[in-house]
């Protein structure tokens, strides 16, 4: 599911599947162009753990950060737990 704020420029989208689920959120930067947050979530033997992470680089639009968060944890393994 993704949604766009109206009056606010955000970007945002959640995936929920079973034991685990990943939250993203771009957000304006005060220099200028869109960071962004991934928060992942997974729940084993009644315990749920849950991993922010806050992309270094800040990007011209929303979409870039987004996908560039994505695939940049993808990279680090971040969804391999």
């Amino acid at each position: 599911m993704c949604s766009k704020e109206i009056g606010t420029v955000t970007l945002n989208g959640h995936i929920d599947a079973t034991g685990w689920s990943v939250d993203a959120r771009t957000s304006p930067t005060p220099e200028g162009g869109f960071s962004c947050e991934i928060v992942v979530a997974h729940e084993a033997a009644q315990q749920r753990t849950t991993h922010t992470f806050v992309h270094h680089r800040t990007f011209k639009t929303e979409h870039e950060a987004l996908l560039e968060g994505l695939v940049d944890l993808r990279h680090r393994h971040a969804f391999d737990m």
